[in-house]
């Protein structure tokens, strides 16, 4: 069964699930040639009793087109999670969540996955793109940025911090990565 990457962007309003909720998160599918094979979207219910954390609030108030965008047409958690899990199974191929940062987007997905769906079927394993770059980039960890990255790992896909968006522009680089990567190992 071939492996299909799961480009995965979360908007949320703080920096960790259950005291800070995912507003929205989206994943496109992308097949190892950059083939997109389906996304899936949706912006949530806030968690009861959580809030938003000050910094991460301030952040949104200079984003006003990307807040309303994931404040648009909220679902409960537990609707949204059950739906990604069925979505995620009928992708043709195994599931590797992708993210940069991993660390951030896969807490918040597998946190809402296992509380809201009792199950994740990316199990616990996540790549990510911001270590990839440092090891073809053979720079220091914190020196693999976006911005040290060459303009050829990149397709013109803006980063709008709607999720859907950022997530297919994750996509693409990874992709791209990728191709170079397995060009070089030939």
């Amino acid at each position: 069964m071939p492996e299909i990457y799961v480009s995965t962007d979360c908007e949320t309003d703080g920096p960790i699930p259950g005291p800070n909720s995912m507003l929205s998160f989206a994943s496109a599918a992308f097949t190892a040639d950059k083939k997109l094979v389906s996304t899936f979207s949706a912006n949530l219910d806030l968690l009861p009793g959580a809030t938003g954390d000050p910094k991460t609030m301030e952040f949104w108030r200079s984003q006003p087109k990307a807040w309303e965008a994931c404040r648009t047409d909220t679902r409960p958690p537990e609707v949204v999670m059950t739906e990604y899990v069925a979505w995620l199974r009928s992708l043709p191929g195994k599931p590797v969540f992708v993210g940069y940062p991993v660390a951030f987007d896969f807490l918040f997905v597998y946190w809402y996955l296992i509380r809201f769906a009792g199950e994740s079927p990316f199990s616990h394993s996540a790549l990510d793109i911001k270590t990839m770059a440092m090891v073809m980039l053979g720079k220091p960890y914190r020196d693999a940025t976006k911005r040290n990255m060459p303009s050829r790992w990149f397709d013109e896909t803006p980063h709008t911090h709607v999720a859907l968006d950022d997530a297919i522009g994750q996509g693409q680089l990874f992709c791209n990565m990728l191709a170079e990567l397995r060009s070089v190992k030939r």
